[in-house]
């Protein structure tokens, strides 16, 4: 019985979460799929990173925009930036774990490409680093983070927060808020 009620009490926690989220994201929804749509109409390039959780997540957006989301159409630029483990665990080990992504950034992020950046506490020290190195480059920055935004609320120029501080509750929002962008975008460029 008490498995029973941990079940109930996660779906409806997930509702309720989800439920709070679609009522504030529709107007940073708009221009974080605004921005992609841009980027992808002007042959630049999306890249996507996270840690844990969120890299599964980014590399599934990725999948989508190179694949395709509901339409056969011509692939779309997208790179998760979480996918390479030779470059990662190279410069984790000979440099920081901090600079994973923010050396990725550097290599091939330039003006005119969007970094998408997932990060449930928006606090995540590698992801910070790189969402400055892609500013420094010029890209535009979508950050989807939790309730406060953290540190990438001040840095992204879109910051999709979802209104919670439970973690699978977040990743679960910001899942459906790729699926969204992916829609937007392939909807835009294709119909």
């Amino acid at each position: 019985m008490k498995m029973l009620q941990a079940i109930k009490n996660a779906l409806l926690n997930s509702h309720k979460v989800n439920h709070a989220f679609i009522s504030s994201a529709f107007n940073v929804l708009l221009d974080a799929s605004d921005d992609l749509i841009h980027c992808v109409r002007n042959k630049g390039t999306i890249y996507v990173a996270g840690n844990g959780g969120s890299a599964a997540e980014a590399q599934h957006m990725a999948a989508e925009l190179v694949g395709k989301f509901y339409k056969r159409r011509p692939p779309l630029k997208a790179v998760a930036l979480t996918a390479n483990t030779s470059v990662i665990t190279a410069v984790g080990n000979d440099m920081s774990f901090e600079e994973i992504f923010s050396r990725q950034a550097e290599a091939f992020v330039g003006r005119g490409d969007v970094l998408v950046v997932f990060s449930t506490s928006g606090t995540s020290e590698n992801i910070v680093k790189a969402v400055k190195a892609a500013r420094k480059k010029g890209a535009v920055i979508i950050s989807l983070t939790g309730r406060t935004g953290g540190k990438l609320k001040k840095i992204s120029d879109t910051c999709i927060c979802v209104p919670s501080d439970d973690t699978p509750r977040i990743q679960e929002c910001h899942q459906l808020a790729a699926h969204v962008m992916c829609e937007m975008v392939e909807h835009e460029i294709f119909s």
